[in-house]
């Protein structure tokens, strides 16, 4: 299995604080965020969000720390994107993060095609979480999962499975031609 995932403040694949985008020296970067300063005004990290603030939230999607330093990396040992972590606009994520896992799919065919051998099943799963600050809905990460198969015909149990196949008569028993 392979896949993105993302990493960020108080989420559930946090891997701590990535640091205040901002700050106007006294007090921190989530309080300024928040208002929480006399005589601060608050400031929109991200442009072009709904300035709202839903119920039971701390900031709204416009003023929201967390999204804003969000960011995405892979943990697998394959040759693909993200391999440092590297941020993804909320509403760009979805197409990014599905390209993403797509590249793991190509790769199974790769090794499957280099091996002899025959991709089963690929599936991905695109997984969404809410943000705990502002309480949007976001592309959290991705999983891709793939069966290959080979053909190992030197493999002393997979002869010996086609001879026990054969003597029994199950080659050809489940054919049924009209005459």
């Amino acid at each position: 299995m392979s896949g993105i995932s993302g990493i960020g403040f108080n989420s559930s694949y946090a891997s701590g604080f990535f640091g205040p985008a901002f700050n106007s020296g006294t007090g921190t970067a989530s309080e300024a965020a928040a208002g929480a300063l006399q005589g601060e005004t608050k400031v929109t990290l991200n442009p072009g969000e709904s300035v709202e603030k839903k119920p039971g939230m701390r900031s709204s999607p416009a003023e929201c720390e967390t999204c804003k330093n969000r960011k995405y990396i892979d943990g697998s040992d394959e040759n693909v994107s993200f391999k440092s972590a590297a941020h993804i606009s909320p509403e760009a994520a979805p197409s990014r993060v599905r390209g993403h896992e797509q590249e793991h799919v190509a790769n199974a065919y790769k090794k499957a095609a280099q091996g002899d051998g025959k991709v089963l099943q690929a599936s991905v799963k695109i997984q969404t979480a809410v943000c705990p600050e502002c309480g949007r809905t976001y592309v959290s990460g991705g999983l891709t999962t793939t069966q290959i198969m080979y053909k190992n015909e030197d493999n002393p149990y997979q002869k010996n499975r086609k001879s026990a196949d054969a003597a029994s008569g199950l080659i050809g028993s489940s054919f049924d031609a009209a005459v």
